[in-house]
């Protein structure tokens, strides 16, 4: 359990009941997401009150009424699913920060101009993000805001999310090694070669593109065949 002067309420409301738990901000935005969290790590006690500022627990039967348990580890989940977490604006701002992060680190992977298929740069994307008074929900993952953050930054920067299919063909001597890579990456085709050479067809988000090339090259000392097959 977490230390009680760092827990903040959340706060669920049944129709006239009242319920609130003491919870880590950032470790109850996890479980509210769906990580697996042990309940014990983000609360800073397993009571359950009607008013914690007076430290008045939540009556049993209130609990088995509205939860049909007395179990904080059942009851918990739902408060932090269906409830609201009680945040000071100084850990709002951190944790919208952080979130924004995230959100534009995932747009940067993919994002290009439309009309170079060269990626945009992480601080082009900040500041159109700033430009167009985006809004960060901190209780929803980066990756179900993306889409919106993009609708609004499609207004002001000609962005598209785009991925590159690259053939890659290299000889024997650095075939394994290249092979060993690539199979952590999203591979559409493999074969190889009586000649024990390796030919790979490889799908990237666009701005994973340099990085990938770059490290293919220095791999095989730029002994190594590139090519972008289609940009989708």
């Amino acid at each position: 359990m977490i230390n009680l002067n760092k827990a903040v309420i959340a706060r669920y409301h049944n129709g006239e009941l009242h319920f609130e738990v003491l919870v880590d901000p950032e470790k109850a935005r996890e479980l509210r997401q769906g990580e697996r969290i042990e309940v014990d790590d983000v609360i800073a006690s397993p009571d359950i009150f009607s008013d914690s500022s007076k430290a008045k627990k939540a009556p049993e039967e209130s609990l088995m009424k509205v939860f049909g348990s007395i179990d904080y580890k059942k009851i918990v989940p739902v408060i932090l699913q269906k409830g609201e977490i009680q945040l000071t604006t100084e850990q709002k701002n951190k944790m919208r920060e952080e979130k924004k992060k995230q959100i534009l680190n995932l747009i940067s992977i993919s994002a290009v101009d439309p009309r170079t298929h060269i990626p945009h740069p992480l601080n082009r994307l900040e500041k159109a993000f700033e430009e167009t008074h985006q809004h960060v929900d901190v209780f929803k993952s980066p990756e179900s805001q993306v889409d919106e953050v993009l609708k609004k930054m499609k207004k002001i920067l000609p962005i598209k999310m785009e991925t590159v299919d690259i053939a890659v063909h290299v000889n024997a001597i650095h075939a394994g090694k290249v092979a060993g890579y690539i199979h952590t990456l999203k591979r559409l085709k493999e074969q190889w070669a009586d000649d024990g050479s390796y030919y790979s067809l490889v799908e990237l988000p666009a701005g994973l593109k340099s990085d990938f090339e770059d490290k293919i090259n220095k791999m095989t000392h730029g002994e190594v065949e590139l090519k972008v097959i289609e940009r989708k």
